[in-house]
Protein backbone atom coordinates (compact mmCIF):
# COMPACT_ATOMS: atom_id res chain seq x y z
CA UNK A 1 0.00 0.00 0.00
CA UNK A 2 1.36 3.43 -0.90
CA UNK A 3 1.26 6.34 1.49
CA UNK A 4 -1.21 8.21 -0.70
CA UNK A 5 -3.53 5.19 -0.59
CA UNK A 6 -3.41 5.10 3.19
CA UNK A 7 -5.11 7.35 5.70
CA UNK A 8 -6.02 10.94 4.85
CA UNK A 9 -3.93 13.84 6.05
CA UNK A 10 -6.66 15.07 8.37
CA UNK A 11 -7.70 18.61 9.12
CA UNK A 12 -9.68 20.95 6.92
CA UNK A 13 -9.07 21.94 3.34
CA UNK A 14 -7.62 25.37 2.74
CA UNK A 15 -7.36 27.29 -0.49
CA UNK A 16 -4.13 28.43 -1.97
CA UNK A 17 -0.74 28.17 -0.32
CA UNK A 18 2.87 28.90 -1.25
CA UNK A 19 3.64 27.72 -4.75
CA UNK A 20 0.00 26.82 -5.47
CA UNK A 21 -2.51 28.40 -7.81
CA UNK A 22 -5.30 30.24 -6.06
CA UNK A 23 -7.81 27.62 -7.17
CA UNK A 24 -5.78 24.69 -5.87
CA UNK A 25 -6.80 23.06 -2.61
CA UNK A 26 -4.03 21.96 -0.28
CA UNK A 27 -4.42 19.88 2.83
CA UNK A 28 -3.49 21.58 6.08
CA UNK A 29 0.14 20.81 6.86
CA UNK A 30 1.39 20.21 3.32
CA UNK A 31 2.62 23.79 3.10
CA UNK A 32 4.45 25.41 6.04
CA UNK A 33 2.31 28.29 7.36
CA UNK A 34 5.37 30.52 7.70
CA UNK A 35 8.93 30.58 6.33
CA UNK A 36 11.02 27.71 7.68
CA UNK A 37 14.32 28.88 9.20
CA UNK A 38 17.60 27.55 7.86
CA UNK A 39 19.02 25.23 10.50
CA UNK A 40 22.60 26.05 9.48
CA UNK A 41 22.27 29.78 8.77
CA UNK A 42 19.60 30.96 11.23
CA UNK A 43 19.03 28.54 14.14
CA UNK A 44 15.73 29.61 15.74
CA UNK A 45 17.06 29.01 19.25
CA UNK A 46 18.99 32.28 18.92
CA UNK A 47 15.73 34.21 18.69
CA UNK A 48 13.47 32.16 20.96
CA UNK A 49 11.18 34.24 23.15
CA UNK A 50 9.69 33.30 26.51
CA UNK A 51 6.01 32.82 27.24
CA UNK A 52 4.15 35.89 28.46
CA UNK A 53 3.09 35.43 32.08
CA UNK A 54 -0.59 35.73 31.21
CA UNK A 55 -0.50 32.48 29.20
CA UNK A 56 2.16 30.68 31.26
CA UNK A 57 -0.31 28.55 33.17
CA UNK A 58 2.32 26.51 35.02
CA UNK A 59 4.00 29.66 36.33
CA UNK A 60 0.61 30.98 37.49
CA UNK A 61 -0.56 27.71 39.04
CA UNK A 62 -0.87 27.33 42.82
CA UNK A 63 -0.73 24.09 44.76
CA UNK A 64 -4.00 23.26 46.50
CA UNK A 65 -3.90 19.90 48.21
CA UNK A 66 -2.41 17.51 45.66
CA UNK A 67 -3.38 19.52 42.59
CA UNK A 68 -2.07 22.54 40.74
CA UNK A 69 -4.88 25.00 40.05
CA UNK A 70 -5.22 28.21 38.06
CA UNK A 71 -7.64 31.08 38.56
CA UNK A 72 -8.39 33.28 35.54
CA UNK A 73 -9.33 36.31 37.64
CA UNK A 74 -10.66 37.59 40.92
CA UNK A 75 -13.69 35.61 41.94
CA UNK A 76 -13.20 33.07 39.13
CA UNK A 77 -13.45 29.39 39.91
CA UNK A 78 -10.14 27.61 40.22
CA UNK A 79 -9.45 25.10 37.43
CA UNK A 80 -7.31 22.04 38.13
CA UNK A 81 -4.40 21.23 35.85
CA UNK A 82 -3.56 17.69 34.76
CA UNK A 83 0.04 18.25 35.90
CA UNK A 84 1.32 15.86 38.57
CA UNK A 85 3.13 18.18 41.03
CA UNK A 86 5.49 15.43 42.28
CA UNK A 87 6.53 14.38 38.78
CA UNK A 88 6.84 17.99 37.65
CA UNK A 89 9.10 18.80 40.62
CA UNK A 90 11.26 15.70 40.16
CA UNK A 91 11.99 16.37 36.49
CA UNK A 92 12.56 20.08 37.08
CA UNK A 93 15.06 19.21 39.82
CA UNK A 94 17.01 16.95 37.45
CA UNK A 95 17.32 19.76 34.93
CA UNK A 96 18.41 22.23 37.61
CA UNK A 97 20.84 19.85 39.30
CA UNK A 98 22.68 19.19 36.05
CA UNK A 99 22.54 22.88 35.10
CA UNK A 100 21.50 22.23 31.53
CA UNK A 101 21.85 25.28 29.26
CA UNK A 102 18.38 24.56 27.83
CA UNK A 103 16.20 21.57 28.63
CA UNK A 104 12.63 20.35 28.78
CA UNK A 105 10.76 17.15 29.54
CA UNK A 106 7.12 16.38 28.75
CA UNK A 107 5.17 13.41 30.11
CA UNK A 108 1.61 12.62 29.06
CA UNK A 109 -0.96 9.86 29.06
CA UNK A 110 -1.21 8.67 25.45
CA UNK A 111 -4.83 7.51 25.50
CA UNK A 112 -6.25 10.68 27.07
CA UNK A 113 -3.73 13.37 26.12
CA UNK A 114 -3.52 14.47 29.78
CA UNK A 115 -0.17 16.24 30.23
CA UNK A 116 1.40 15.10 33.50
CA UNK A 117 4.59 17.16 33.37
CA UNK A 118 6.10 20.02 31.38
CA UNK A 119 9.39 20.54 33.19
CA UNK A 120 11.97 23.02 31.92
CA UNK A 121 15.13 24.86 32.88
CA UNK A 122 17.66 27.11 31.22
CA UNK A 123 20.96 27.77 32.91
CA UNK A 124 21.92 29.97 29.96
CA UNK A 125 18.77 32.12 30.18
CA UNK A 126 17.21 31.68 33.63
CA UNK A 127 14.28 33.96 32.79
CA UNK A 128 13.29 31.95 29.70
CA UNK A 129 9.93 30.18 30.07
CA UNK A 130 7.92 27.96 27.74
CA UNK A 131 10.63 25.73 26.30
CA UNK A 132 8.25 22.77 26.22
CA UNK A 133 5.98 24.48 23.69
CA UNK A 134 8.62 26.24 21.60
CA UNK A 135 9.48 24.62 18.25
CA UNK A 136 12.94 26.17 18.25
CA UNK A 137 14.83 22.89 18.15
CA UNK A 138 15.92 20.78 15.15
CA UNK A 139 13.92 17.56 15.10
CA UNK A 140 17.06 15.71 13.95
CA UNK A 141 16.58 11.95 13.89
CA UNK A 142 13.22 12.17 15.66
CA UNK A 143 11.94 12.86 12.13
CA UNK A 144 12.87 9.27 11.29
CA UNK A 145 9.58 8.34 13.00
CA UNK A 146 7.80 10.15 10.17
CA UNK A 147 10.09 8.75 7.48
CA UNK A 148 9.87 5.24 8.90
CA UNK A 149 6.07 5.41 8.92
CA UNK A 150 6.05 6.54 5.28
CA UNK A 151 8.41 3.71 4.32
CA UNK A 152 6.21 1.14 6.04
CA UNK A 153 3.18 2.40 4.12
CA UNK A 154 5.21 2.32 0.89
CA UNK A 155 5.67 -1.43 1.33
CA UNK A 156 9.08 -1.51 3.03
CA UNK A 157 9.05 -3.98 5.92
CA UNK A 158 11.02 -3.72 9.18
CA UNK A 159 13.11 -6.65 7.92
CA UNK A 160 13.98 -5.03 4.56
CA UNK A 161 17.75 -4.55 4.32
CA UNK A 162 19.77 -1.81 2.69
CA UNK A 163 23.55 -1.88 2.25
CA UNK A 164 25.79 1.14 2.66
CA UNK A 165 29.19 2.66 3.28
CA UNK A 166 30.00 5.83 5.23
CA UNK A 167 27.39 8.49 5.83
CA UNK A 168 27.47 8.33 9.61
CA UNK A 169 27.93 12.06 10.24
CA UNK A 170 27.25 13.65 6.88
CA UNK A 171 25.64 12.61 3.63
CA UNK A 172 26.49 13.26 0.00
CA UNK A 173 24.71 12.38 -3.22
CA UNK A 174 27.10 9.46 -3.72
CA UNK A 175 25.70 7.79 -0.60
CA UNK A 176 22.28 7.48 -2.26
CA UNK A 177 23.47 5.07 -4.95
CA UNK A 178 24.34 1.40 -4.54
CA UNK A 179 28.09 0.84 -4.71
CA UNK A 180 30.69 -1.90 -4.65
CA UNK A 181 31.92 -0.18 -1.48
CA UNK A 182 28.69 -1.04 0.36
CA UNK A 183 30.22 -3.45 2.83
CA UNK A 184 27.57 -3.40 5.56
CA UNK A 185 23.82 -3.95 5.57
CA UNK A 186 21.10 -3.12 8.09
CA UNK A 187 17.38 -3.80 8.24
CA UNK A 188 14.99 -0.87 8.46
CA UNK A 189 14.23 -1.83 12.08
CA UNK A 190 17.88 -1.89 13.12
CA UNK A 191 18.53 1.29 11.15
CA UNK A 192 15.83 2.95 13.27
CA UNK A 193 17.41 1.66 16.46
CA UNK A 194 20.93 2.65 15.49
CA UNK A 195 19.71 5.85 13.80
CA UNK A 196 21.59 4.96 10.62
CA UNK A 197 21.36 8.12 8.53
CA UNK A 198 22.56 6.65 5.26
CA UNK A 199 20.02 3.82 5.38
CA UNK A 200 17.15 6.25 5.83
CA UNK A 201 18.54 8.50 3.09
CA UNK A 202 18.84 5.62 0.60
CA UNK A 203 15.41 4.23 1.44
CA UNK A 204 13.85 7.69 1.16
CA UNK A 205 15.53 8.10 -2.24
CA UNK A 206 14.32 4.71 -3.48
CA UNK A 207 10.82 4.48 -2.05
CA UNK A 208 9.40 7.92 -1.19
CA UNK A 209 8.29 10.97 -3.16
CA UNK A 210 8.19 14.57 -1.99
CA UNK A 211 4.39 14.37 -1.81
CA UNK A 212 4.46 11.14 0.19
CA UNK A 213 6.80 12.52 2.86
CA UNK A 214 4.94 15.82 3.02
CA UNK A 215 1.66 14.04 3.58
CA UNK A 216 3.08 11.84 6.32
CA UNK A 217 4.62 14.86 8.06
CA UNK A 218 1.23 16.61 7.90
CA UNK A 219 -0.49 13.56 9.35
CA UNK A 220 1.91 13.75 12.30
CA UNK A 221 0.86 17.42 12.69
CA UNK A 222 3.95 19.15 11.32
CA UNK A 223 3.07 22.52 9.77
CA UNK A 224 -0.23 22.39 11.68
CA UNK A 225 -1.41 24.05 14.86
CA UNK A 226 -1.69 21.90 17.97
CA UNK A 227 -4.71 22.94 20.06
CA UNK A 228 -3.56 23.36 23.65
CA UNK A 229 -4.30 25.54 26.67
CA UNK A 230 -0.82 27.10 26.38
CA UNK A 231 0.02 28.68 22.99
CA UNK A 232 2.24 26.18 21.20
CA UNK A 233 4.53 26.86 18.26
CA UNK A 234 3.80 25.14 14.98
CA UNK A 235 6.52 22.57 14.31
CA UNK A 236 7.75 23.55 10.86
CA UNK A 237 9.00 21.04 8.31
CA UNK A 238 10.44 21.98 4.92
CA UNK A 239 10.43 18.99 2.53
CA UNK A 240 12.64 19.94 -0.45
CA UNK A 241 11.81 19.12 -4.06
CA UNK A 242 15.29 18.01 -5.11
CA UNK A 243 16.29 14.35 -4.72
CA UNK A 244 19.22 14.87 -2.37
CA UNK A 245 17.37 17.42 -0.24
CA UNK A 246 14.46 14.98 0.12
CA UNK A 247 16.78 12.12 1.13
CA UNK A 248 18.73 14.36 3.51
CA UNK A 249 15.48 15.43 5.19
CA UNK A 250 14.22 11.85 5.42
CA UNK A 251 17.41 11.00 7.30
CA UNK A 252 16.90 13.82 9.82
CA UNK A 253 19.25 16.49 8.46
CA UNK A 254 16.62 18.82 7.02
CA UNK A 255 15.12 22.10 8.14
CA UNK A 256 12.57 20.52 10.46
CA UNK A 257 11.84 21.95 13.92
CA UNK A 258 9.99 20.39 16.83
CA UNK A 259 8.65 21.36 20.24
CA UNK A 260 9.07 18.93 23.16
CA UNK A 261 5.28 18.77 23.58
CA UNK A 262 4.96 17.74 19.93
CA UNK A 263 7.74 15.19 20.43
CA UNK A 264 5.75 13.43 23.15
CA UNK A 265 2.68 13.46 20.90
CA UNK A 266 4.67 11.77 18.10
CA UNK A 267 5.50 8.93 20.46
CA UNK A 268 1.89 8.80 21.61
CA UNK A 269 0.67 8.08 18.07
CA UNK A 270 2.47 4.73 18.10
CA UNK A 271 1.40 4.10 21.70
CA UNK A 272 -2.24 4.69 20.70
CA UNK A 273 -2.16 2.18 17.86
CA UNK A 274 -1.88 4.92 15.25
CA UNK A 275 -4.20 7.58 16.70
CA UNK A 276 -3.35 11.22 17.41
CA UNK A 277 -4.96 12.55 20.61
CA UNK A 278 -4.76 16.29 21.30
CA UNK A 279 -2.95 17.27 24.51
CA UNK A 280 -5.01 18.36 27.53
CA UNK A 281 -3.85 20.61 30.38
CA UNK A 282 -7.10 21.17 32.32
CA UNK A 283 -8.67 18.19 34.04
CA UNK A 284 -11.57 17.05 31.85
CA UNK A 285 -15.08 16.37 32.99
CA UNK A 286 -15.12 12.85 34.44
CA UNK A 287 -18.41 12.17 32.67
CA UNK A 288 -17.02 13.10 29.24
CA UNK A 289 -16.32 10.20 26.87
CA UNK A 290 -12.65 9.43 26.14
CA UNK A 291 -11.26 11.15 23.04
CA UNK A 292 -11.48 9.19 19.80
CA UNK A 293 -8.44 10.87 18.33
CA UNK A 294 -7.44 11.24 14.71
CA UNK A 295 -6.24 8.32 12.60
CA UNK A 296 -2.61 8.84 11.58
CA UNK A 297 -1.49 5.25 10.97
CA UNK A 298 -3.28 1.95 10.65
CA UNK A 299 -2.94 -0.30 13.70
CA UNK A 300 -0.76 -2.66 11.63
CA UNK A 301 1.64 0.14 10.69
CA UNK A 302 1.68 1.42 14.27
CA UNK A 303 2.66 -2.03 15.56
CA UNK A 304 5.48 -2.27 13.02
CA UNK A 305 6.67 1.23 13.96
CA UNK A 306 6.62 0.30 17.65
CA UNK A 307 8.71 -2.80 16.98
CA UNK A 308 11.28 -0.64 15.20
CA UNK A 309 11.34 1.89 18.04
CA UNK A 310 12.01 -0.94 20.49
CA UNK A 311 15.35 -1.52 18.75
CA UNK A 312 16.54 1.86 20.08
CA UNK A 313 16.55 0.64 23.69
CA UNK A 314 17.47 -3.02 23.06
CA UNK A 315 20.20 -2.83 20.40
CA UNK A 316 20.49 0.82 19.42
CA UNK A 317 21.54 4.28 20.49
CA UNK A 318 19.88 4.22 23.94
CA UNK A 319 20.69 0.64 24.94
CA UNK A 320 23.40 1.57 27.46
CA UNK A 321 21.35 4.15 29.34
CA UNK A 322 18.36 1.79 29.54
CA UNK A 323 20.53 -1.08 30.82
CA UNK A 324 21.85 0.85 33.82
CA UNK A 325 21.30 -1.28 36.89
CA UNK A 326 18.53 -0.03 39.13
CA UNK A 327 17.15 2.35 36.50
CA UNK A 328 15.74 0.03 33.85
CA UNK A 329 12.34 0.68 32.35
CA UNK A 330 10.55 -2.51 31.36
CA UNK A 331 8.88 -2.39 27.97
CA UNK A 332 10.35 0.96 26.92
CA UNK A 333 10.49 1.94 23.26
CA UNK A 334 11.66 5.18 21.70
CA UNK A 335 13.88 7.19 19.41
CA UNK A 336 16.94 9.33 20.00
CA UNK A 337 18.05 12.32 17.98
CA UNK A 338 21.25 14.36 18.02
CA UNK A 339 22.41 17.33 16.00
CA UNK A 340 24.70 20.31 16.57
CA UNK A 341 24.81 23.94 15.50
CA UNK A 342 28.30 25.29 14.84
CA UNK A 343 28.13 29.05 15.40
CA UNK A 344 27.33 29.38 18.20
CA UNK A 345 27.77 25.77 19.25
CA UNK A 346 24.64 24.04 20.53
CA UNK A 347 24.38 20.27 20.87
CA UNK A 348 20.75 19.11 20.68
CA UNK A 349 19.89 15.68 22.05
CA UNK A 350 16.42 14.14 22.09
CA UNK A 351 14.59 11.11 23.35
CA UNK A 352 10.93 10.45 22.63
CA UNK A 353 9.19 7.22 23.55
CA UNK A 354 6.60 5.42 25.64
CA UNK A 355 6.22 2.55 28.09
CA UNK A 356 5.31 -0.13 28.53
CA UNK A 357 5.19 -1.44 24.99
CA UNK A 358 2.04 -3.39 25.77
CA UNK A 359 -0.73 -1.24 27.27
CA UNK A 360 1.28 2.05 27.31
CA UNK A 361 0.73 4.32 30.29
CA UNK A 362 3.08 7.24 29.59
CA UNK A 363 4.63 8.88 26.54
CA UNK A 364 7.55 11.28 26.90
CA UNK A 365 9.80 13.70 25.13
CA UNK A 366 13.09 14.90 26.56
CA UNK A 367 15.34 17.57 25.09
CA UNK A 368 18.70 18.81 26.32
CA UNK A 369 20.68 21.52 24.54
CA UNK A 370 24.31 21.44 25.66
CA UNK A 371 27.49 23.44 25.35
CA UNK A 372 30.72 21.61 24.37
CA UNK A 373 31.00 20.39 27.98
CA UNK A 374 27.93 18.53 29.15
CA UNK A 375 26.66 16.41 32.04
CA UNK A 376 23.48 14.74 30.77
CA UNK A 377 21.85 14.24 27.39
CA UNK A 378 18.33 13.66 26.16
CA UNK A 379 18.42 9.86 26.49
CA UNK A 380 19.17 10.08 30.22
CA UNK A 381 16.42 12.65 30.80
CA UNK A 382 14.01 10.60 28.68
CA UNK A 383 14.68 7.44 30.63
CA UNK A 384 14.09 9.24 33.91
CA UNK A 385 10.89 10.79 32.56
CA UNK A 386 9.62 7.32 31.66
CA UNK A 387 10.75 5.74 34.91
CA UNK A 388 9.38 8.45 37.18
CA UNK A 389 6.24 8.82 35.09
CA UNK A 390 5.43 5.12 35.43
CA UNK A 391 5.81 5.43 39.20
CA UNK A 392 3.13 8.13 39.19
CA UNK A 393 0.76 6.32 36.81
CA UNK A 394 0.27 2.86 38.34
CA UNK A 395 -0.73 -0.09 36.23
CA UNK A 396 -4.43 -1.00 36.25
CA UNK A 397 -5.29 -3.57 38.89
CA UNK A 398 -5.68 -7.09 37.55
CA UNK A 399 -7.93 -9.76 38.91
CA UNK A 400 -5.84 -12.43 40.58
CA UNK A 401 -8.72 -14.79 41.37
CA UNK A 402 -11.72 -15.98 39.40
CA UNK A 403 -14.91 -13.95 39.79
CA UNK A 404 -16.56 -16.93 41.47
CA UNK A 405 -14.14 -16.56 44.36
CA UNK A 406 -15.15 -12.98 45.08
CA UNK A 407 -16.17 -12.53 48.70
CA UNK A 408 -14.74 -15.87 49.82
CA UNK A 409 -12.01 -15.92 52.48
Amino acid sequence: MTADAGLPVGGTLVAGGAGLDGGTLAMVGLVPPSPVPSREKAPPLLKVQGLPHAVDLLARAKLEGEQLVVKDGKGAKARALTIDPVLQASLTQILRTYEVPFGAAVVLEPATGRVLAMAEHSQARPDLRGLAVRAAFPAASIFKIVTGSALLEAGVTPETEECFHGGKRRLSEKHLEDSDRDGACLSLALAMGKSANVIFAKMTHKHLSVETLRRMAARFHFNREIPFAVPTDVSLAAIPEDEFGLANTGAGFGDVFLSPLHGALLAAVAANGGRWVDPVLFEPDLTAPPPEGEAVLTPTTARALTAMLEETVTHGTARHIFRERGFRVDGAVGKTGTLADREPFHDYSWFVGFAPKEHPRVAVAALVVNDPKWRIRGSYLGREALRLGLERVPAPMELTAPASAAGKH
